[in-house]
């Protein structure tokens, strides 16, 4: 009885963990998404950051957003493959990898979240920020390839962690220092980011996923989110410890398998709603401007949206160059016209159709007090009987691969802070594992606050050092469509 009454009982443990880690979570989301009054609404300074950065590089770049897709989708489907570039993966394998870390619960629980808050007005700005956030993602990926560091093994590491430093380190030594003082606090929160948004929230959303389909409250594994969470480290712990080719092995295969499941969904179900399409498409493009929205105006849809779709893409964050810096090529720019494709795919089409959904059901509106990943499982639940389980399926497999494409960036971070050398890689590898059994133990408000506060956050030493090289990336790019038109690019035969 002695011993009985000693041990702690499984909902003792999830709670002890939440109780820890919850003020923690809370002081960091203060500190980082800290709102700045505009009109009825309050902005988190960073979201007009990204938007001001995603504008300025779409009219910079002509709307590269628009005229690079052509010769992207060229690249991804291998057009211009080319073994002996240095690097380790393929421009689909670097695609795949960049997009099993954005295409995720960001597009499942993330535009749930934003609909609930900001109302249906909210999917027209995640929209907007989405194809703004192409042009960010095009450059930030160009210069992670651009100036990436290729090891002595073979291997590279690149990121925005590389281009702060070795792309400012010759621009005088105030930007010297600056690039170099930004890298490093890139690369602090880059490793907060793997731990909170690419994995905490991952583990949190699947764990509520899976405790619905076996039961909800009434479930056995309805107070043993830790155990879920050790199961869930080792299937993820089994891949990363593989390295970057592992990883782009399994996203390449994961990410089509879970995108055609989704997506097919959620196309039957708009499909068996064609006739309400245009209406609901009218009232989120009238509901933008606050029009019976209950975010406070249309500031506050604003700021909904674009958080949320920052969240998802994470342009201008930029987690993904670190993915794009391994790819094989000798010409950096190709790169970024294939990283487009992520913030198109990811939150221009991924998220409307899931904002449709929702929409199109109505859950949005008579489910009250529900948000996330239950209330996209209501949406889709409501049409297709049984589904939820398949949209279970489809969530463990968003997560899983969001974490181990995360557990190499916040990898590369670490690295980049504390050295190379098998012990430190595992050591960071250990932890990450340690946070995927953390997330499962938390509520979901705290960890969206701290997700959202750590990955943003790298958005502003990211930003500001791509608007020093904004000018030798328009070049590059000028230069490589003067190769196009000239005909010197060779094709993969």
């Amino acid at each position: 009885m002695a011993l009985s009454d000693a041990a702690p009982s499984a909902a003792g443990i999830d709670e002890t963990i939440d109780a820890w880690i919850s003020p923690v979570a809370t002081f960091v989301q203060d500190l980082i998404l800290f709102p700045l009054p505009l009109g009825a609404a309050e902005v988190p300074f960073v979201v007009l950051w990204l938007v001001a950065g995603a504008l300025l590089f779409t009219l910079y770049f002509r709307f590269v957003n628009v005229r690079g897709l052509a010769q992207g989708f060229r690249l991804v489907r291998g057009d211009y493959d080319d073994p002996s570039h240095a690097g380790e993966v393929t421009h689909f394998q670097a695609l795949a990898t960049a997009l099993s870390g954005t295409v995720g619960l960001g597009n499942i629980a993330g535009v749930a979240i934003a609909v609930s808050i900001g109302g249906p007005g909210a999917v027209p700005w995640m929209m907007l920020a989405g194809f703004l956030g192409m042009a960010s993602k095009f450059m930030e990926c160009t210069l992670g390839v651009k100036y990436r560091h290729e090891n002595d093994d073979g291997t590279v590491s690149g990121g925005p962690m590389w281009t702060l430093s070795r792309g400012l380190a010759d621009r005088g030594p105030v930007l010297a220092k600056l690039g170099a003082v930004c890298a490093a606090v890139f690369a602090v929160f880059c490793i907060g980011g793997s731990f909170g948004g690419a994995n905490m929230f991952q583990a949190n959303q699947s764990y509520e996923q899976f405790v619905g389909i076996t039961g909800g409250e009434a479930s056995w594994w309805a107070d043993k989110g830790w155990l879920f969470g050790l199961i869930l480290a080792v299937l993820v712990g089994l891949v990363i410890l593989g390295g970057i080719r592992s990883i782009a092995r399994v996203t390449s295969k994961i990410v089509p398998v879970m995108a055609c499941i989704y997506v097919g969904a959620a196309l039957l179900i708009i499909g068996l709603n064609l006739d309400a399409v245009p209406a609901a498409f009218a009232l989120m493009f009238s509901s933008m401007f606050g029009i019976d929205s209950v975010a406070g105006g249309a500031l506050g849809v604003l700021a909904v949206g674009f958080q949320r779709a920052a969240f998802s893409s994470e342009a201008g964050v930029g987690s993904a160059a670190i993915a794009h810096s391994a790819v094989q090529t000798d010409t950096p720019v190709t790169e970024g016209l294939v990283a487009l494709y992520e913030p198109l795919v990811d939150t221009v089409i991924v998220c409307t159709m899931t904002g449709l959904v929702i929409i199109l059901t109505g859950v949005w509106d008579a489910g009250s007090g529900i948000s996330g990943v239950e209330l996209t499982s209501r949406a889709f639940g409501s049409v297709i009987d049984g589904f939820p389980v398949v949209l279970a399926i489809a969530v463990i497999l968003f997560a899983y691969s969001t974490m181990i494409a995360w557990a190499y960036y916040g990898m590369k971070a670490w690295t980049y802070l504390f050295g190379r050398s098998p012990g430190k890689e595992l050591a960071y590898k250990l932890l990450f594992l340690v946070f995927v059994v953390v997330g499962t133990t938390m509520e979901l408000g705290a960890v969206i606050g701290f997700s959202d506060a750590m990955i943003l956050a790298m958005a502003f030493p990211n930003l500001l050092g791509m608007l020093f090289l904004m000018p030798e990336v328009r070049r590059d790019l000028e230069a490589y469509r003067q190769k196009l038109t000239a005909g010197p690019v060779r094709r993969r035969r």
